[in-house]
């Protein structure tokens, strides 16, 4: 199972990282949804709802879904930044 995972992980990672890093316009839809990914982990935090992982016996609790919107506000702060305010380099003109 934990090498299913590690291969998905590479075979889809690896493009968004690659179009995350080359496009403007993917970080600016990433800046989006991580914040509506941020949002509604914190509600979930915050209103201490367990949910259940689809196709599993596992169960995030409410502290997971918090730690989560952390780590996703932090990225969508960075794809925010880079997105929308750091105007880009001139390539090579």
């Amino acid at each position: 199972m934990i090498a299913a995972l590690l291969i998905a992980l590479i075979i889809l990672g690896l493009p968004t990282l690659y179009f995350a890093w080359h496009s403007r316009e993917f970080r600016k839809f990433l800046a989006g949804t991580f914040f509506v990914s941020a949002g509604i982990l914190f509600y979930l935090y915050l209103t201490k709802v367990s949910v259940p992982l689809l196709g599993t016996s596992l169960v995030l609790t409410p502290e997971i879904s918090g730690f989560r919107s952390i780590v996703y506000f932090i990225l969508f702060a960075l794809c925010f930044y880079f997105g929308f305010i750091k105007t880009p380099k001139d390539s090579g003109k």
